[in-house]
């Protein structure tokens, strides 16, 4: 059921890890003693695990990005973080959202990519976020983003389809919101950001319909929300970025069961969403970005590990060049940072290369400076 169209856009998926993900059991470094010694309780089988290199292997619940990383379309970026870490969830994902990591960002780097790709609000469908809530990432004033919960359900009063119900029910929420002065404020927010959010609706909820697949996606949210992703991209609705997440990784205790079950459910979710790319001939226009906002301390806890730094991230996809990225960090005791990874490359290295490389965009003006590019992408 391949494309029958070759002059695609080029479409950006991120996809989340909620919690800070444990590094050191997700790329570990199955040959190095120094982790048997740091990790007594919660470690890896390391006859279990996927090798990928003399010293590295993927957990042994990443068999589908194992499969792609032999295919050569999985980018491992070792190390990957911002100058002095922030163990906060809220402040480190803050960060990582604005790509300010010494002050507090106010727009989000995704919503200036919306921007930048649709400058003149065209399509507010350029962006959408699958998950409750709006993502700071995607936060930029005057940048419309659907956020869908439920794509067959989706919809600002989806049982009112009559357009003058819909602004009698828009005129109630100003007087019950607004008040008396501050009725027309709510009245000008509203009257743009819900014509959009119900046009966006009305579009949104015509691309399950027009699906068609032989992927059976599992029944858990992630793998749900990649299919909802590839229904909307396969609707050619002109969604040039994605956004969704999954978690919690924040594993203090009971982690090497949680934390199988969770990459059981991402990375089946990714090998799936990537079979459905290739049977529809696209995988050679989405990248797919996998981060999340910090790793996790080097010595467990003895039943989890607490939150760290000095993380990894990947990229997958067509035209990705798979391998390793960033050097990972070493467990010597004289080259940790206070008993953490030491990151050695900057998360806004990654967003500069996703910007520049695949989207064409002028990266220094969303990432806050200029940073060298991986190769993880054509030039």
């Amino acid at each position: 059921m391949a494309s029958q169209n070759g002059n695609h856009k080029k479409a950006l998926v991120v996809l989340q890890l909620s919690g800070g993900n444990d590094t050191l059991n997700t790329v570990m470094p199955y040959n190095d003693g120094l982790y048997f010694d740091y990790r007594q309780t919660v470690r890896l089988d390391p006859d279990k695990v996927h090798p990928i290199s003399e010293d590295l292997a993927f957990n042994p619940s990443m068999g589908p990005v194992k499969r792609l990383w032999d295919e050569g379309k999985v980018a491992v970026i070792n190390g990957i973080g911002y100058p002095n870490p922030n163990r906060s969830h809220f402040r480190s994902m803050d960060i990582w959202h604005t790509a300010m990591p010494d002050d507090i960002g106010t727009e989000g780097w995704l919503g200036l990519a919306t921007r930048e790709l649709d400058p003149h609000g065209e399509n507010v469908l350029t962006a959408v976020n699958f998950g409750r809530g709006l993502p700071r990432a995607l936060g930029v004033r005057g940048v419309p983003v659907a956020s869908v919960g439920n794509l067959e359900t989706y919809g600002l009063f989806p049982d009112v389809q009559d357009e003058f119900m819909r602004k009698y029910a828009l005129e109630a929420f100003a007087k019950m919101y607004g008040g008396g002065q501050g009725r027309d404020q709510v009245m000008d927010f509203l009257g743009q950001t819900g014509t959009d959010a119900l046009k966006g609706a009305d579009i949104l909820r015509t691309a399950p319909a027009q699906y068609q697949s032989s992927i059976e996606y599992a029944a858990n949210p992630i793998a749900q929300s990649l299919k909802s992703v590839a229904q909307v991209l396969f609707a050619e609705l002109g969604t040039r970025i994605f956004y969704t997440q999954h978690g919690s990784f924040d594993t203090h205790s009971g982690e090497l069961i949680s934390h199988a079950k969770l990459w059981d459910e991402v990375a089946g979710a990714i090998g799936d969403f990537y079979d459905d790319l290739r049977e529809h001939g696209r995988e050679d226009d989405v990248a797919i970005l996998v981060f999340s906002e910090f790793g996790r301390r080097i010595k467990d806890n003895g039943s989890g590990s607490d939150h760290g730094s000095g993380g990894s991230a990947f990229v997958i996809g067509g035209q990705v060049n798979g391998g390793l990225y960033g050097e990972y960090p070493s467990l010597a005791p004289d080259l940790q940072l206070e008993g953490d990874l030491h990151f050695n490359n900057d998360f806004r290295m990654t967003y500069a290369t996703l910007l520049d490389r695949w989207f064409g965009i002028d990266p220094e003006p969303i990432v806050n400076g200029r940073f060298e590019q991986l190769d993880l992408l054509p030039a």
